[in-house]
């Protein structure tokens, strides 16, 4: 018989996943990072995002064991009431951010998307993605309300409709500059609706308005096109995505070995970033790949035994929010990264580089923990109940036999 470890261990064995995870990406981009055409200049630390990256693991490390002592349930509706929770707080401040990013001169524009904002600090600037926080305040929105509203969500107009109002007031702001982060909020919420147990009829009527705003995101842009196009016609395949390919087979079973790589020599372009991967297969073979994929299944795995554990709704739906998001990013991009999926710019979490990413997922996963240590202690309140209640049992049993032995022998 399989016997499960008890919720303790699991937070434990998150957090060495994601410890082994955030490791072996600060190494590979140190690896991938490697650069022929400039010297290494620390008085311009923060042009280099190998020494960056290097700089947010241990952020992100602090970041995650800081949330994990953060009472999840302050993000709840039900404790203290919507409005003294973070979670509304949290969506109006990632609204205002991806407003702003759209407003020329304010929003930063890279490799024609603008997605990014910059704050100065000195001599650097430090830019961050507003649909990254974006995508976790729509998580933590949607596992507030179906907790707040979990007996009355068969209502259409009073439920279902705002959080679809929600879901596609944030993707909307996105899907112009960045399509792939916006579907993946768009799946990441009727993924949640589905945990919430919205009735299924729900999902078809958004569908008229849904598909052809989709649609339409794509035609109107050539880029997503030709995306499209070249992916299904082999012979036109992207550089990049042809480069991809290459490097991961010319890994072998073992691979060359680490940093001995030549594909991130300017053969392989977002080679830190959205291409990592290939990085990984090229230096530690299909071992290696095999071993992040098993990684990420192995997260995955732990989330569904603590979504299984967890009694709080709250907490269950949350935690179904995390684990999505970060394995379903993870799968994405190891599938463009092994062209089964058309290229797009979709980070593989803890790996990437990219400090708003690390720090932000980094902080998920310590919700994760809490999530977790909460349940641990549930637990062993109920263990330590029954414990008392079968002591007490039985010290009546043991009373009422002596009584009864007594009256026998009179």
């Amino acid at each position: 018989m399989l016997k499960i470890a008890p919720s303790s261990r699991i937070s434990f064995y998150i957090e060495v996943v994601v410890l082994i995870l955030m490791a072996t990406g600060t190494a590979f981009v140190f690896s991938a990072g490697a650069n022929l055409s400039s010297e290494l200049d620390l008085s311009q630390f923060y042009k280099f995002t190998t020494l960056k990256q290097i700089l947010f693991f241990p952020l992100a490390v602090a970041v995650m064991y800081t949330a994990s002592y953060i009472d999840y349930r302050r993000f709840s509706f039900t404790r203290a009431g919507a409005w003294r929770s973070f979670t509304p707080y949290l969506l109006i401040l990632a609204i205002a951010l991806l407003t702003l990013v759209l407003i020329p001169g304010i929003g930063v524009e890279r490799n024609y998307s603008r997605r990014w904002l910059e704050l100065p600090l000195g001599p650097a600037a430090v830019s961050f993605q507003p649909s990254e926080l974006a995508k976790w305040a729509v998580v933590f929105f949607f596992a507030a309300f179906l907790d707040r509203y979990r007996d009355s969500m068969s209502l259409y107009f009073k439920r279902f409709v705002p959080l679809c109002v929600v879901a596609g007031i944030v993707c909307a702001l996105i899907v112009t500059q960045d399509f792939g982060t916006a579907a993946l909020i768009a799946l990441l919420a009727f993924l949640m609706l589905l945990a919430g147990r919205a009735k299924w009829w729900h999902f078809l009527t958004p569908l008229p308005v849904v598909v052809p705003m989709f649609t339409y995101a794509i035609m109107s842009s050539p880029t997503r096109i030709n995306r499209i196009t070249r992916f299904l016609d082999p012979d036109q395949m992207y550089h990049q995505a042809r480069q991809s390919l290459i490097a991961i087979s010319t890994g072998g079973i073992w691979g060359k070995g680490f940093g001995r790589g030549i594909f991130k020599y300017g053969h392989l372009p977002e080679d830190t970033t959205d291409f990592i991967f290939a990085v990984i297969c090229e230096e530690m073979g299909f071992v290696g790949g095999v071993c992040i994929i098993l990684l990420f299944a192995l997260l995955l795995v732990l989330g569904i035994i603590l979504v299984c554990r967890c009694k709080c709704l709250f907490g269950k739906l949350l935690a179904t929010g995390i684990i999505l998001s970060i394995t379903i990013q993870a799968a994405l991009n190891i599938g463009v990264v092994t062209v089964v999926l058309p290229t797009k710019g979709i980070p593989l979490p803890f790996i990437s580089a990219g400090g708003t990413s690390m720090l932000l997922t980094a902080a998920m996963v310590g919700v994760l923990l809490n999530i977790a240590r909460q349940t641990s202690a549930g637990e062993r309140l109920t263990s330590d109940s029954a414990l008392a209640d079968r002591s007490w049992v039985t010290t009546q049993k043991s009373v009422g036999n002596a009584e009864n032995g007594v009256l026998c022998d009179g």
